[in-house]
């Protein structure tokens, strides 16, 4: 049996993610108490007849804070039976947040003891803390729709063959500020800039033009020579270490040219040598 835990801050899109696994088969429980998490699987793990192989349950900062702090040691406990399970949090700016919930018109959850929207925007992300740090997957919807965050479960989710690791590309722009859901980050600001050439500024790392102007820099290939180097060496030791995901993100000034060509190579080279890569542009989105 297969068991998804989904948590993280209210208005980060933890529902759409629960809805989307629903969508694929999944059984799905909203907002289960932590501390009843444990009785839960134990009841599924005895019915004679398994109805359900992959399970998907949502837990948030409502759970007793007791609880949450023993998130770690309730997760490595469930662990020893006999259940696969992966923990996803979402996460996003509380700017971000705050304009959802203005533009929903919905109340935080903790707003309903008198806090103010951004106060208790920040209880939570502590409340939550010890889930955030044992998570396997850990996404941030600060520049993502629901459209986008439904594909993205499912790519690295649902289509992820068992057992295996799911590889994401991704590139972006540093002026937007770094994203915080990526195992490594890699700064190509140093790399020749496209944006520099009238005629290439207002393309993409994904148009031929920037693309043979990137690829005749040596500087360029050598980057990426170093980068697939690297991750060579490293991707079979995620492997061993049982990890689920791993998010390599490509960073440039403004998101645009080096890092989306950089992002794409990569992608296009890890993908004809493993399962599961998949590649995201956050500033072409």
């Amino acid at each position: 049996m297969k068991l998804i835990i989904i948590s993280g801050l209210s208005g980060s899109g933890k529902t759409v993610a629960l809805h989307t696994l629903e969508d694929e088969d999944y059984y799905c429980v909203d907002n289960l108490p932590l501390g009843l998490l444990s009785s839960f699987v134990s009841q599924l793990l005895t019915q004679k007849i398994r109805l359900y192989d992959n399970i998907a349950v949502g837990i948030d900062a409502r759970s007793h804070a007791e609880d949450l702090h023993e998130f770690s040691h309730i997760i490595n406990e469930l662990r020893h039976s006999d259940i696969d399970i992966e923990v996803i949090y979402i996460q996003a700016e509380r700017e971000t947040l705050v304009k959802r919930f203005s533009d929903t018109r919905r109340k935080h959850p903790l707003t309903r003891k008198g806090l103010p929207l951004c106060e208790a925007i920040e209880i939570e992300r502590t409340l939550l803390k010890d889930v955030a740090l044992a998570a396997d997957l850990y996404i941030d919807t600060t520049y993502t729709n629901i459209h986008q965050l439904r594909e993205h479960i499912k790519t690295l989710v649902v289509r992820r063959q068992h057992g295996s690791l799911s590889i994401l590309f991704q590139s972006f722009g540093f002026k937007n500020g770094a994203p915080v859901d990526s195992d490594f980050v890699f700064d190509v600001r140093c790399l020749p800039n496209p944006h520099w050439e009238p005629a290439l500024r207002p393309l993409t790392g994904q148009d031929p033009e920037v693309i043979k102007f990137l690829q005749s820099q040596q500087d360029v290939q050598e980057m990426l020579q170093y980068l697939r180097d690297f991750l060579r060496f490293l991707i079979p030791r995620f492997t061993q270490q049982n990890r689920f995901y791993l998010t390599v993100s490509i960073g440039c000034t403004g998101g645009q040219h080096r890092s989306v060509f950089i992002a794409e190579q990569l992608h296009d080279d890890f993908k004809a040598q493993l399962d599961n890569v998949s590649l995201r542009h956050r500033e072409l989105t």
